[in-house]
């Protein structure tokens, strides 16, 4: 009867609706279904787009309906989803997820703080990009609740590791470096050390038997040399 009941509930639905159902109702089974389910099985190309491109009427995508609810378990199955955008904006605010999810935060009660900030730091290391500003031109660590310390310093983490991947790069590495230098100093030693070994063999050569041969090696040393 219950499977039935659901059925029914759905019926008609198109699958848009179903996933924007399931991910503010924070439904996982409902999900499974609809991405196990013609046309979307086993194309993780239409479900990517599926995932990606659907919209409210408001203009929210799936994931910020899923963040402003706060729906661990439905982000989490989406994250898991191929080729997921972590950072769509919105139409109204242009809101990022990340933003939605600390609006959601804020709202709740300090008792539920631990959670929510668990949930972000999720968002955070799936991909979420905490340097992204809104509209107001509000990144989400500036709207975080000043009395959420916990949050604050989730996002900080996030925030620096942001701004400096890639920026750290060895001396040996750095233009006109020590590194650089070395290896000068390398190719300059390794080039004397030819032309000595060049000028020796040269050396071996000459027998200095006769005046004529003398004049020979002089000349093929100047040759080189010039």
């Amino acid at each position: 009867m219950a499977n039935r009941a659901k059925e029914e509930e759905h019926e008609g639905a198109s699958t848009s609706e179903l996933l924007i159902e399931a991910c503010r109702r924070n439904n996982t089974e409902l999900l499974s279904e609809i991405l196990s389910t013609p046309p979307l099985r086993d194309d993780d190309d239409a479900i990517a787009a599926a995932l990606n491109k659907t919209t409210t009427v408001l203009g929210n995508h799936l994931y910020h309906e899923a963040a402003a609810q706060g729906n661990y378990e439905i982000i989490d199955m989406l994250l898991d989803q191929p080729g997921f955008e972590c950072d769509p904006v919105s139409r109204a605010d242009g809101d990022t997820p990340l933003h939605a999810a600390v609006r959601w935060i804020n709202g709740e009660p300090a008792a539920q703080r631990e959670f929510g900030n668990a949930l972000v730091e999720m968002m955070l290391e799936a991909g979420s990009n905490p340097r992204l500003k809104n509209r107001g031109g509000l990144t989400p660590l500036q709207l975080v609740d000043p009395r959420n310390e916990g949050l604050r310093e989730v996002i900080r983490k996030h925030e620096y590791a942001a701004l400096n991947a890639g920026d750290f790069v060895s001396a040996d590495e750095v233009k006109g470096g020590k590194g650089l230098v070395a290896a000068a100093a390398a190719a300059s030693s390794s080039a004397a050390a030819g032309r000595q070994e060049e000028e020796d063999d040269d050396d071996a050569e000459f027998s200095g038997s006769d005046d004529e041969e003398r004049a020979e090696w002089e000349r093929r040393r100047k040759a080189k040399r010039g």
